[in-house]
């Protein structure tokens, strides 16, 4: 699958070991310069950046990234370390990191299981099963309970229908099936929303979603909202955001990651990381849409120091 929507592509004219040098000679004795270790593994892409690491062990005999974590610090190391890691182990790793020690990061499983491409999930698991040598369904149930593991099981299943053709009879059914479980029931009959927003295809569920509104008065997140809480409210809220948008999705998911008081930058980096070369551009868009102000000016005002210069890269331009 070619993603074209991304603000990272690949570099040219494009030399390796040039690179490696360069990062090098930046951190090489007293003082590291920051700014060029940056400009540098921001404006490669992922699979670049691969072959940089492979150049530098190769030169000198070193880890790039044991250097990167010994010469840089803070949310500046974790945004570099995170671009380089492997793009196929980037959300396994994530995956594994919200499931273990104390106490489980659902946020993370949420955005990650909620907008990935069933092609995306089965390729997680395979990864997951041969990095970490467990079965990923398995750790998740094991760290989750209730009606939000039973999505995420569904989730993980990735055996969403495939995109063939719309049958308005099944648009009807569904959609009375979800308003007769939501709104006229007392108690929500969760396990027809988890069966019918985790198993069917994206464009019928649009269809679902105005049909749901046309019946109810409604928007279906308004629904769920309203009769579900807790973890569950915030992935079934999760899969339909990404089933209207996943742009959309990401952009909100930014948003509130730098509204308020402080930042959440660890939902910041990895949104921005693992979207850089998949569909930044159209997350900037809806961005900018949906909360009137730009990504750019955002991340502007919310970070500071290298750590901001290196997002601002990322980020890719400004949308005023």
């Amino acid at each position: 699958l070619q993603y074209t929507r991304g603000t990272v592509t690949a570099f040219a004219p494009f030399d390796a070991r040039a690179d490696a040098e360069t990062l090098r000679k930046a951190m090489k004795g007293l003082g590291t310069d920051e700014e060029t270790v940056l400009s540098v593994i921001t404006t490669r892409n992922n699979a670049q950046r691969q072959e940089i690491a492979a150049a530098f062990k190769t030169l000198f005999g070193r880890d790039l990234v044991d250097d990167l974590k010994s010469e840089l610090t803070g949310k500046f190391e974790t945004l570099m370390v995170s671009l380089m890691r492997p793009a196929y182990i980037f959300d396994a790793h994530a995956l594994k990191h919200a499931i273990k020690g104390a106490g489980t990061n659902e946020k993370v499983l949420t955005e990650i299981l909620a907008s990935r491409t069933p092609a995306e999930v089965q390729n997680i698991k395979q990864v997951y099963m041969q990095e970490y040598e467990a079965n990923l369904e398995d750790k998740i149930t094991g760290e989750t309970s209730g009606h939000f593991q039973r999505l995420l099981v569904v989730l993980l299943q990735a055996n969403r229908d495939p995109d063939v053709g719309v049958d308005e009879a099944l648009v009807e059914q569904d959609a009375q099936v979800l308003f007769r479980a939501g709104e006229l029931k007392w108690g929500t009959d969760e396990e027809k929303f988890i069966t019918i927003l985790g198993t069917r295809s994206i464009s019928h569920l649009r269809r679902v979603f105005d049909k749901y509104m046309t019946i109810s008065g409604f928007q279906i997140e308004e629904t769920i909202d309203r009769e579900t809480s807790g973890d569950l409210e915030k992935l079934l809220l999760a899969v339909v955001k990404c089933i209207r948008s996943v742009p959309a999705y990401f952009a909100e998911t930014l948003y509130y990651s730098m509204k308020g008081a402080g930042t959440d930058d660890d939902t910041l980096i990895r949104v921005m990381v693992s979207r850089s070369e998949v569909d930044m551009l159209d997350i900037r868009r809806e961005f900018r849409k949906n909360f009137a102000k730009s990504l750019y000016q955002t991340i502007q005002k919310d970070t500071s120091g290298d750590y901001r210069k290196a997002l601002l890269l990322l980020c890719g331009g400004d949308d005023d």
